[in-house]
């Protein structure tokens, strides 16, 4: 199974085959556990994820072969971010604070890049990760997925246009101006201002 397309699995899977599910699940939990707690925190990613992978199996059927399947997953789990994120009270949790980092350090496109947490990395790297954590929480929402999606999943323009159901050319411009909202709510922070306004 490990050389199939997800395709294949997810085809094997409708043909009867309860092990195809089981390998896409491990494919792709990891990942998709990763982006979510990017975008909706930890508490809430791992139910998130049960409930995408609980959708793929429902909505199996009507999945167009014709199609990738990995932004069809990440479709859902998008929309099930958002629906998460909508339902409560508040827009985004802040579970982390920002430490007031300096003005000094690396660009806004090094920052946004960066992957997720190490435990053997040193207390100030993590320190900056919970900053840019922070920052991007308070950022608009389709900005935020759009830096998810491009950024910490490296997904293809392509693939996100398909998952955003918008063309590329917006998936660039918003690209662009997501790191450009980013960048200026880091110098705004190290000159201690919140506003991510232009």
């Amino acid at each position: 199974m490990e050389s199939c397309r997800d395709e294949e699995l997810l085809a094997q899977y409708l043909a009867g085959d309860a092990g195809a599910f089981d390998f896409l699940v491990r494919r792709y939990a990891d990942d998709l556990h990763g982006f979510l707690v990017r975008f909706v925190g930890d508490a809430a990613a791992e139910d998130l994820v049960q409930e995408t992978f609980l959708q793929v199996h429902l909505a199996a059927q009507s999945f167009d072969p014709q199609r990738s399947f990995r932004p069809w997953l990440y479709t859902i789990a998008a929309n099930k971010a958002r629906d998460f994120l909508r339902s409560r009270a508040r827009k985004h949790e802040q579970t982390l604070d920002s430490p007031g980092v300096d003005g000094d350090g690396p660009s806004a496109a090094q920052l946004l890049a960066a992957d997720g947490p190490s435990v053997a990395e040193e207390r100030g790297a993590e320190e900056t990760r919970q900053a840019v954590r922070a920052l991007i929480a308070r950022m608009p929402e389709h900005l935020q997925l759009i830096l998810m999606l491009g950024y910490y999943q490296k997904l293809a323009y392509a693939e996100i246009a398909e998952i955003l159901d918008i063309p590329v050319g917006t998936v660039k411009s918003r690209l662009h101006a997501a790191v450009t909202r980013f960048a200026r709510m880091w110098q705004g922070q190290a000159r201690g201002t919140t506003s991510g306004r232009p």
